[in-house]
């Protein structure tokens, strides 16, 4: 089932292929800090879907005539981008079936997190676009817990509760590759080595040698994040503290 976030992704690639000026190229890539300066576009949604979900671009952009020689390039922006979100709402209904439509569209002047990041491609140059999706379906309404229901089991068994204040170092993984000794050997500067993971695809969560969670990367205050979309049970959890000893 397509995402409102997958949905924006293919309108704004289509929008901004007809729309802009040289018919840039909207391309994934790593999310980054931009330089001082940004601005971007926030929409609020209602549906069965509901959140917020921004999209921030390098203010350097404004100096490129994307939208035409002789136009406020801002004001084009926000219209552009207004045009983007209700696509995607449209997008996502002939999809899915999910209606949602845009509540409220502001400008913002940036974000502190970040979900996903694209360049903006022509044949010259390249802009950085940041988007934050906090887009998400309602949650159901909580039930009330039937009487006498078993309780749920512990993470962590007794004894283990002295453990629990033990600061462990864990680290992202993005990928990995094999090369020959060679080819290390021959590295330099501005030489890239590509992994066996897509950008797209989710990162892991080392502690130890175990992987006890996946999720996408995210900016928080110019520092990398985790937002984790899956979790090793417990158990592969604390197989991690192996590393202690």
């Amino acid at each position: 089932m397509k995402t409102y976030l997958e949905c924006w992704i293919g309108a704004a690639g289509a929008l901004f292929s007809q729309a802009l000026a040289g018919e840039p190229e909207l391309v994934e890539s790593l999310p980054k800090p931009f330089p001082a300066g940004s601005f971007g576009f926030a929409a609020t949604l209602q549906g069965d879907v509901v959140g917020r979900f921004s999209a921030v671009l390098d203010m350097e952009i404004l100096a490129s005539p994307l939208m035409g020689e002789g136009v406020d390039q801002k004001a084009g922006w926000a219209e552009l981008m207004r045009e983007v979100a209700d696509a995607a709402a449209g997008e996502l209904l002939a999809k899915s079936g999910q209606k949602c439509r845009v509540e409220k569209f502001e400008e913002i002047s940036g974000e502190s997190k970040v979900s996903r990041a694209f360049l903006l491609k022509s044949s010259s140059r390249a802009w950085t676009i940041l988007v934050l999706d906090e887009v998400r379906a309602p949650k159901p309404a909580a039930q009330e817990k039937p009487a006498g229901s078993p309780a749920r089991p512990p993470v962590v068994g007794p004894g283990l509760e002295l453990l629990l204040d033990v600061e462990l170092e864990a680290s992202l993984r993005f990928g990995c590759r094999e090369m020959p000794l060679g080819e290390i050997l021959d590295m330099g500067p501005g030489d890239v080595v590509q992994l066996d993971r897509h950008v797209s695809d989710p990162v892991d969560l080392i502690v130890g040698d175990r992987i006890v969670a996946r999720g996408e990367v995210v900016l928080i205050n110019g520092n990398y994040g985790l937002r984790v979309t899956e979790v090793a049970a417990p158990r592969k959890r604390l197989e991690s503290i192996r590393c202690l000893f």
